[in-house]
Order: C-alpha cells, then sequence, then structure tokens
C-alpha cells in the first residue's frame, strides 16, 4: 500500500474534479431530525487496537512493499500512520470484528472518511462512520427501498458526532471491483464487501482505503484499494 502509484495521479486527478466538500457532519444538506432512534449504534471492537506494528503487503499491481504502521486512539475513532518510504495517515472506525480506514498520503487526510456497515440478514445496512481529525464517531443505518445483495435504493436514518440526527437517501451500484456509494448530500464513495461487511472510503479520488480483519492474537488482516479500483492490494500488520 506504500508504493502505489496510483495515489500521486490520483491526487491530480482531484485538483481537476469539481467534488464536494466534505466535512464532519453528514447532515449537511439532508433534514436533520429531533430525534430518531431507528440508528442503531454499530459495534465497537472488543480489545484496543492501539499500538505500533510491522507491516507486509502486496500493491494492487503483486510487487510486495514492507513498512511500519502507528495506530493511535483518539476518542471514538483510531488515527493510523503508515511508514514505508512516503508517509501515509488515516482515520479508522471499528465495526465488530472489522476495522475500516480511509487514507491518503501526507501527514493530513482531511477531507477523507470512512464508512463500515454490517449487512443484517434482511439487507439492512447498519454502520459507523467517521472523518480524519474529528475524534468522535457517527452511526448510519440504511434500509433498501429496491434492488439486491448489496445495490440498490436505500433510505438512511442515522446520527452525527454531536448527537443530531440526519435522515436523507442512499444509492448503491457495482463499479469496478466494488461498490459506488452516492448519498442524497451529494457525498460520495467507494467500497468494497467482505463476508457481511462492506468497507466504504468517502473523500474523492484522493482517499483510498483499508479494511482490516481482526485477528484474535491482535494481527490486523487487511484489504485495500483506491477510488473505483478494479484491483486490490493486501495487508497484515503484526503488533510489535
Amino acid at each position: 500500500m506504500k508504493q502505489k502509484q496510483w495515489l500521486s495521479s490520483l491526487i491530480a486527478l482531484a485538483l481537476f474534479v469539481t467534488g464536494v466538500a466534505f466535512t464532519s457532519t453528514r447532515v449537511s444538506a439532508i433534514k436533520s431530525t429531533g430525534n430518531n432512534n431507528s440508528a442503531t449504534p454499530a459495534q465497537t471492537l472488543a480489545a484496543d487496537i492501539a499500538g505500533e506494528y510491522t507491516v507486509t503487503g502486496t500493491n494492487e499491481n503483486g510487487s510486495l512493499y514492507k513498512g511500519t504502521l502507528s495506530v493511535i486512539r483518539h476518542g471514538d475513532v483510531y488515527q493510523f500512520r503508515w511508514s514505508a518510504g512516503p508517509q501515509y495517515d488515516g482515520i479508522g472506525i471499528p465495526n465488530g470484528g472489522v476495522i475500516a480506514v480511509a487514507f491518503t498520503q501526507g501527514a493530513n487526510g482531511k477531507g477523507c472518511g470512512v464508512v463500515s456497515y454490517q449487512i443484517l440478514a434482511d439487507g439492512t445496512l447498519d454502520g459507523a462512520w467517521g472523518y480524519w481529525g474529528v475524534n468522535e464517531r457517527g452511526t448510519e443505518r440504511a434500509e433498501r427501498t429496491s434492488g439486491a445483495d448489496v445495490a440498490g435504493d436505500y433510505n438512511i436514518t442515522g446520527k452525527n458526532p454531536n448527537g443530531s440526527s440526519y435522515h436523507g437517501t442512499l444509492a448503491v451500484a457495482p463499479k469496478a471491483g466494488g461498490y459506488s456509494f452516492i448519498w442524497s448530500n451529494t457525498a460520495s464513495g467507494f467500497g468494497i464487501k467482505q463476508g457481511n461487511t462492506l468497507s466504504v472510503g468517502i473523500g474523492g479520488p484522493r482517499c483510498a482505503f483499508v479494511a482490516y480483519e481482526v485477528k484474535s492474537d491482535g494481527t490486523l488482516d487487511g484489504v485495500w484499494g483506491g477510488y473505483g479500483s478494479s484491483k486490490t492490494g493486501t495487508e497484515k500488520a503484526t503488533k510489535k
């Protein structure tokens, strides 16, 4: 993940793309409501994953890399900081046994966000989300109104980190090796499905994502990719 050639070109591309100014509050342009109890809190990890790690992985083209990773807890979220040549920085959101991370190159990941959904038996997406630099997370529940499998249209309800509620709509469609996500506040993202988990990076082409499974021994076993990527890389982070 730390030697990916696509990231520099995607960052350059992002300078030409007209996009949304993402903030830590998803309520923007989505109708706010006084109280909403239908958005249930997403699960947190049983163990604290903060610490120092050694990482080994494969890039999207199959080449190998290795380096180090610092995972720093900030309230309800985690900061991820890689060093393996270039520096990358991101935000991680735990949900059950998976932690989803959005990241970008450099020490400032402002504008990058992440959502981690658990896919329930009835197709409902139950998730948690956060943005880089904000030490709290929000929750979101998406109930499908049309479509099949993951793809389709959803009604969403959620809570911002400040406790205010919101609702709106979400459209999910297959794209490259994953799915595109477009919310009714014009926010957009790209993510992948692993079992019953969806990990979605928000923030446009400059923001990539990682989906880690937290193993019983504390190892983080992940899959990562760029916005709209048809290929993914892998990464294993072992605690020092």
